[in-house]
């Protein structure tokens, strides 16, 4: 049995709350991520991958050791690291003669390789050679997706559901305008993929609303998809499965349309209009011999029910 795989008792209040922490949640821990630096990797993949861990700081893994390893043919190393490190992603960066300058970003469930894709570096500008100012350490970035490539072929969906698993950060509740700092842009275009980060400016507009400018900040980068591993469809279906407890209860009578609006359908008796209150007029008053009338047709109807 691995030293991993066994079960571990805790001896110390510390190691009890290191364990209680990669227990299972119904609202999972933020999902983390390692940069591992293969066993012949050049000056631009090293560099690509410190870019990318300054980007997904503090929620990253950066191995700065060679290890030599090929994911398409073994992932134990993989699987090894992420149960070490307590990471759901991964990229690995390696380069040879038949594939110079590839990553490979991937994602794990339950501790195994869900899917990962091999992509090719053809163009690099790191984050040093854009003198521009940087945001934060933590900043949340907005993601945009352009190209009919992400919505049509089945490699590029699954590239973007990845991608967003990867950059998106913590969840939050709420946002504020301030906050909006910076975008990563994905462009699918003519079997490439364009990976551009800009910084967002606020200006002045002499309204409530501020102008947008975007600044270009790095790293910026022009991929090519090679290979793919993807999951087969009943394994992903069960990787996306919501526990019970999460699943928002169904409510009778409550609709919502694709613009989040609510609409809510209320039952009620039949109204007699006859009863109905209206604005009383002189005019609409009912004369004496109408009321007499009336009253003889409703004593008429009572003697014909008994």
């Amino acid at each position: 049995m691995d030293a991993l795989d066994r079960v571990v008792k805790p001896k110390t209040k510390r190691a009890k709350r290191f364990l209680e922490k990669r227990e299972p949640k119904l609202s999972e821990n933020i999902k983390n991520a390692m940069l591992i630096k293969g066993g012949n990797a050049n000056a631009t993949v090293t560099q690509v991958l410190r870019d990318v861990y300054a980007l997904k700081k503090p929620y990253g893994v950066l191995y700065k050791k060679k290890n030599i390893t090929r994911p398409f043919e073994d992932q134990t190393s993989l699987e090894f690291f992420s149960k070490k490190s307590d990471c759901s992603l991964f990229m690995f960066g390696s380069h040879n003669k038949k594939r110079p300058n590839n990553l490979v970003i991937g994602r794990m469930y339950d501790y195994h390789v869900l899917d990962m894709i091999e992509l090719g570096i053809e163009k690099f500008v790191s984050l040093k050679d854009i003198k521009n100012s940087k945001c934060p350490e933590g900043t949340k970035p907005m993601l945009i997706f352009a190209g009919d490539d992400f919505d049509v072929t089945e490699d590029y969906r699954r590239l973007k559901s990845l991608l967003i698993d990867f950059f998106r950060g913590p969840t939050v509740p709420n946002i504020r305008l301030a906050g909006l700092e910076y975008v990563l842009h994905f462009t699918a275009l003519s079997g490439k993929i364009y990976f551009r980060s800009y910084k967002l400016l606020l200006k002045k507009s002499g309204c409530r609303t501020p102008r947008i400018e975007l600044e270009e900040m790095g790293p910026s980068l022009d991929l090519v998809l090679r290979r793919t591993h993807l999951a087969s469809d009943d394994l992903y279906k069960l990787s996306m499965k919501m526990p019970k407890a999460l699943k928002p209860k169904k409510k009778k009578n409550i609709s919502h349309d694709t613009f989040g609006t609510t609409y809510g359908r209320i039952h009620m008796q039949k109204q007699d209009l006859s009863k109905l209150q209206t604005r009383k007029m002189k005019g609409l008053k009912k004369r004496p011999a109408e009321r007499i009338t009336e009253g003889q047709e409703k004593k008429a109807k009572r003697i014909k029910k008994n």
